[in-house]
């Protein structure tokens, strides 16, 4: 049996050592020790961890990029980001939003993130957003899985063309329904908003991904109507809420009563921690409130929870690199979640979770799935997410599609080594 690509002597995220990896025509064929067969390539891992792919399952690519256009955001608020976006929004071309895009998805494949969800505004009745994205799907299509998600960012009632906007993006091929029910203008309209897009998921079989309850107040609460609806038309599996914020300010007992509803529902839980620990608790003094929704006790209830990078260098965020291992790290920080345990489902938030919430075809390193996959200059999960891990190699359908020079510092220091190796600082365990 010959292969295209084997690699060998891997770590893998399970805790598995000294694993090789064999693959042929875009597929994983064996995961074992000691393979031993014609091979087109062979890379040696030499002890490093070989991970699936990083995911993020909740972008904003229209805007990515734009950081400066037509101004800085200056205060740095979500306010002052919404108003800016609004006036990019006018001056926006389908041609920019495909370059700035581009440009981007270039460097999410060289840190290894090789799926995207992506919300676009429908709230541009010349559907700008749409137009470009729809192209860039097409482009990319061949290293990066891009779901595009139709986002009345203006609300879906408090903007007079946004359901028809958003109907028409579906057909152009639009993949998933996106909402912002706690931006309506009253939580009567934002109930109803919840219920109008799940329908129109429902009749069309397509997923449902909304931005919900994004804000520091307790009384919030379109969760609970977005798990009911989920349960009324079967739509089980297929539905996320995004940000969840208002949940960090609600009462104890009302939350042991949501959390329930949304694990019966298999509403699938999506924070941003790097947005949602800059953006809220602005009215607070001190104590400050953290922002990030309840991830540790949505773990205990059995719910799918994944991490998404929400912005970077945009209107509402200045800063970020699409280095989903920043996320995580930010992730496990802000939710303590600091146990051997903890950490490592903090980087199953980055990759298997969301995997499981866009409904991925074909993700692991299982014999079968596809092959895609990240090697990454660290020992395993933990010190991948504590080092931000070089990627030293990005595997796409069996072949490398980018590297990156391992990093090591040269000390010139009397008695002291030549070289420091940050990944082997690992510690030494039992």
């Amino acid at each position: 049996m010959s292969f295209d690509l084997l690699v060998k002597n891997a770590n893998l995220p399970d805790g598995r050592h000294g694993i090789d990896i064999a693959c042929r025509n875009g597929r994983i064929e064996a995961v074992e020790a000691g393979i031993t067969a014609d091979v087109g390539q062979v890379i040696d891992a030499g002890g490093h961890l070989v991970s699936p792919p990083f995911i993020d399952s909740h972008f904003h690519m229209d805007a990515t990029l734009s950081l400066g256009l037509p101004r800085m955001n200056r205060s740095g608020t979500l306010l002052e980001g919404i108003a800016l976006w609004g006036e990019l929004k006018e001056i926006l071309t389908v041609d920019a939003v495909v370059e700035r895009a581009l440009r981007y998805c270039d460097l999410a494949v060289s840190q290894g993130l090789l799926a995207i969800r992506t919300h676009v505004d429908v709230c541009d009745d010349r559907l700008t957003g749409v137009k470009g994205l729809l192209e860039v799907r097409e482009k990319v299509k061949d290293y990066i899985d891009l779901q595009l998600v139709a986002f009345p960012q203006d609300g879906l009632y408090r903007s007079a063309t946004a359901e028809k906007n958003l109907l028409t993006a579906l057909d152009m091929g639009v993949d998933i329904v996106g909402g912002i029910p706690h931006f309506e203008r009253t939580m009567d309209d934002g109930a109803r908003s919840v219920a109008r897009l799940c329908e129109i998921a429902a009749e069309r079989g397509l997923m449902v991904d909304m931005h919900c309850d994004e804000t520091d107040d307790p009384m919030s609460r379109h969760i609970e109507t977005l798990a009911y609806q989920t349960q009324r038309l079967g739509l089980q599996g297929r539905v996320a809420g995004s940000h969840l914020t208002s949940m960090h300010s609600m009462d104890n007992y009302y939350v042991s009563k949501l959390l329930p509803l949304i694990a019966e529902a298999e509403v699938h839980a999506i924070a941003n921690p790097l947005i949602n620990i800059t953006l809220q608790g602005r009215h607070d003094t001190y104590p400050k409130r953290r922002g990030q929704t309840r991830v540790p006790e949505m773990r205990s209830y059995g719910i799918n929870v994944a991490f998404g990078h929400d912005c970077v260098m945009d209107p509402w965020y200045s800063m970020g690199s699409g280095d989903m291992l920043e996320v995580a790290s930010m992730g496990l920080h802000v939710a303590q979640m600091t146990s051997r345990d903890a950490i490592r489902y903090c980087y199953d938030c980055v990759t298997a979770h969301p995997a499981k919430a866009m409904n991925l075809d074909g993700y692991g390193l299982d014999k079968g799935c596809k092959a895609d996959f990240v090697l990454l200059q660290a020992r395993d999960t933990i010190e991948a997410i504590r080092l931000k891990a070089t990627r030293l190699a990005v595997v796409k359908s069996g072949k490398v599609i980018a590297t990156t020079p391992a990093r090591q510092a040269q000390l010139t220091l009397p008695g002291r080594p030549a070289q420091v190796d940050p990944a082997s600082y690992a510690p030494h365990e039992g």
